[in-house]
């Protein structure tokens, strides 16, 4: 009888096991939803659904990638934010929703990128960068700092694509790190102030690095300088603001997320996925070609620099004065 009853309890244990292992499969079998707050056909949008094809291959499970444009990248968190934490749900954003917002929306944010979220995957970095029109009498950014220095209205005018952006925000920083007087003018968008650079209508831009390349290879724009810590590999010949004398680093970078009480077993089987593609050779050069620079950092170097970028930024953009909807 003891003998039995042994036997039965040690069956049911050995299918509770199966059951559970079974659960545990299927779950790392279902479909991951990767949200992208930017719609189809910007930078933030190609590089998703780059990854998310490589991360589907290593995972072996069907990777959709899910446009949830709006605010800026805002809504894209806010419904992540609010998904099963279970592997199933992830976000793709840039630093401005995860350490810029928190600054520059304070009290207004539906999220707190620290509380309801995880760090899975830093991805790549991109660079920043300072423009000024062909005609702009200044071919290094020393010229251009004595130029505004000299003729603060003609040249101290600086265009980006947006009131509240991080081109905009970095302009800031820029005239405080040089000790210069700079004056915001904000577009609708990276391509009317891309147009007005071109134009002469503005001297100046400060702005994604790759967005300004067709201006300079027309030849009605130069590049004076990019944020990174070392040279852009799409402008090898531009040196950085370090190399100039100026000490001013910025590298902006896109990352991956899960809602917070993502398990840790699961939040490493897909930071791992993500950080093997993004260090896939064939991926990683897909990346350069977009204007980007892959990285492929795990959860707790995002979570550092998330954390740093967020004390970085929030001096400038107080300093900045801006005020959302202004």
């Amino acid at each position: 009888m003891a003998g039995t009853l042994r036997r039965t309890w040690m069956a049911w244990l050995v299918a509770a096991a199966a059951a559970l292992l079974g659960g545990a499969a299927a779950a790392q079998g279902g479909i991951v939803h990767l949200v992208v707050g930017y719609p189809p056909g910007a930078t933030s949008d190609a590089l998703t659904r780059v990854v998310a094809q490589a991360m589907a291959q290593r995972l072996k499970q069907t990777v959709i990638v899910e446009n949830i444009a709006g605010a800026g990248g805002r809504i894209a968190d806010e419904v992540v934010k609010g998904k099963p934490a279970d592997g199933s749900w992830l976000l793709m954003t840039p630093v401005a929703t995860m350490s810029i917002f928190p600054t520059s929306f304070a009290g207004q944010l539906r999220y707190d990128p620290f509380k309801d979220f995880v760090p899975v995957a830093h991805l790549a970095n991109f660079a920043l960068g300072w423009g000024v029109n062909a005609g702009v009498p200044a071919k290094t950014l020393k010229e251009y700092v004595a130029l505004v220095k000299a003729h603060p209205r003609k040249y101290g005018l600086y265009a980006s694509a947006a009131a509240g952006s991080l081109p905009h925000f970095f302009g800031v920083m820029f005239a405080r790190t040089a000790g210069i007087e700079l004056e915001h003018v904000p577009y609708k968008g990276t391509a009317p102030a891309m147009q007005a650079l071109a134009s002469g209508e503005i001297s100046a831009a400060s702005t994604v690095a790759a967005d300004i390349r067709a201006v300079v290879q027309a030849g009605k724009a130069r590049l004076l300088a990019v944020s990174g810590a070392q040279r852009d590999p799409m402008f090898p010949d531009v040196p950085t603001f370090k190399e100039q004398g100026f000490d001013l680093v910025a590298e902006p970078w896109y990352a991956m997320f899960a809602p917070a009480g993502t398990p840790e077993a699961t939040v490493e089987r897909l930071a791992q996925a993500a950080q093997d593609s993004v260090q896939d050779p064939a991926v990683h050069a897909r990346l350069v070609t977009m204007g980007l620079q892959p990285t492929g950092y795990g959860p707790q170097r995002l979570g550092q620099i998330m954390k740093d970028d967020y004390e970085r930024w929030a001096p400038v953009i107080k300093a900045s004065g801006f005020k959302p909807g202004q």
